[in-house]
């Protein structure tokens, strides 16, 4: 069983049973209103719903800020790609149409937004095989783009899942999968601010030696800049192919790649030699893509889930490194059986999990479980063993298929997490679901400023 405590979030005794613990959190909320700062809902405009394609976890800048201004992006209910932008703090967006639309019928097609060092916005869309779809505005900070461009002219055919990660001189790498699913390749590009050109970096990080392909859980950039990556495995279309996760970090910004126990890589990274840091075996309900972190020791740490072996229903989970080894706690205590097989958009009980880690050392792993009433949920833990964890809602209505997305840039700068929300739709495989369009909001909430957790303790329990 799954222990959840309220002592280091409200100062009450810890709670083995989940029921008591959401029973005891609802007569809590006003004092824990008091001592919090309220979330806010901040309304853009109608956005297409039918399906989730603006909601979906792999965006990774679905939101994003530069300086004083934030910027989303979203499909409206006509398809046009659509960047609104507000000065923060403030409840009024301006709304920009693109030109641009695309196919929206297929929840793989997500939108990918960044701002660069000089203020010049990057745009990526449409993406399921596709080339390469790419722009960069015309003018810093306007909403203005150029003509169709690509990147490096080099593998920008059969582009899926475009990720956009800020660097600290301003530019960013690009990561992408080439090919398809269970064969396909990852690869990264750099983008150099000062000559405002692209350059292939890695071609390919990952090779799945058409055997296979890697889904990343996102590259997470910890204090010294170094890069932590992590993938699972599938080994055809079919989602139950997925296995294992996998781990390698960069210490100079993906030119060389080690293990966590310091052995260099042989690029590309291979089935043979990539670093497997938990063992998940084939129809485990692992599901792919979901997101990465590092603590304040620039420790790393995974968030995804599967269905540990003797159990029906899948399980959020965090694998995560103390320095010197490997861990895996379970984070939930689900009890709603579920199996993912097939290829395509699953409609899914559960979205995939996304992590922020506080200065204090607090873990945030952002969800949501129909066992929870499809809300905004977090599961959040001070705990150095990471074994005891408290879980509560930021919403009281269902997002429906909604997956979480936050502004990473505003979150590393201020500690501030403001995640994108929709109330989505989603059928199986590349289906739609019955929905009027539905309004596109960011969600603020400021998590509360603790004091530091005490350090790990190995063997503690």
């Amino acid at each position: 069983m799954i222990r959840i405590s309220l002592k280091p979030f409200l100062g009450r005794p810890y709670l083995k049973n989940h029921f008591l613990m959401s029973s005891l959190l609802l007569l809590l909320i006003p004092a824990a209103a008091a001592s919090q700062p309220a979330i806010r809902d901040v309304p853009i405009a109608p956005g297409w719903a039918q399906n989730s394609v603006n909601a979906v976890i792999f965006r990774t800048h679905a939101v994003t800020t530069a300086g004083e201004t934030q910027y989303a992006a979203y499909y409206d209910p006509e398809a046009r790609v659509k960047i609104a932008r507000r000065t923060l703090g403030e409840t009024s967006w301006k709304i920009h149409d693109t030109g641009f639309t695309g196919n929206v019928r297929d929840a793989h097609n997500a939108i990918c937004l960044a701002v660069d060092g000089d203020g010049y916005l990057h745009l990526s869309w449409d993406h399921h095989g596709h080339d390469l779809r790419y722009r960069r505005s015309t003018e810093p900070g306007k909403i203005e783009f150029g003509e169709a461009a690509g990147m490096t002219g080099q593998n920008e055919e059969r582009v899926t899942y475009p990720e956009f990660y800020n660097l600290a001189d301003g530019g960013f790498v690009f990561m992408y999968r080439q090919g398809g699913s269970g064969r396909g390749n990852i690869l990264l590009n750099r983008y150099n601010p000062e000559t405002r050109s692209w350059s292939p970096l890695q071609h390919p990080l990952i090779d799945g030696e058409g055997k296979r392909n890697a889904y990343t859980n996102q590259i997470a950039i910890d204090h010294l800049g170094h890069w932590h990556l992590s993938w699972t495995w599938r080994d055809t279309s079919d989602v139950a192919t997925n296995h294992d996760i996998l781990y390698a970090m960069s210490p100079d910004e993906g030119v060389s790649w080690f293990t966590s126990t310091g052995q260099p890589h042989d690029l590309p990274i291979t089935a043979e030699t990539a670093e497997v840091v938990a063992k998940v075996p084939h129809n485990s309900e692992l599901i792919n893509q979901c997101s990465s972190a590092v603590d304040a020791n620039g420790n790393p740490m995974i968030a995804t889930y599967w269905r540990p072996e003797g159990s029906d229903s899948p399980q959020y989970m965090l694998v995560w490194h103390d320095g010197e080894t490997w861990h895996t706690s379970r984070v939930s205590d689900r009890k709603t059986p579920f199996r993912l097989s097939g290829g395509g958009t699953r409609r899914i009980p559960i979205s995939r999990p996304k992590l922020a880690v506080a200065e204090d050392g607090t873990v945030y792993m952002i969800y949501r479980d129909e066992e929870r009433g499809s809300r905004i949920s977090v599961a959040a833990t001070r705990d150095p063993n990471r074994r005891e964890w408290e879980h509560f809602d930021l919403t009281e209505e269902s997002v429906n298929m909604w997956e979480p997305n936050y502004d990473t840039v505003l979150w590393q700068r201020e500690g501030v997490l403001h995640l994108f929300k929709q109330h989505v739709g989603q059928g199986q495989r590349e289906t739609l679901e019955d929905l009027e369009p539905q309004t596109v909001s960011i969600l603020e909430w400021t998590p509360p400023a603790r004091p530091a957790i005490p350090p790990f303790q190995p063997g503690a329990d």
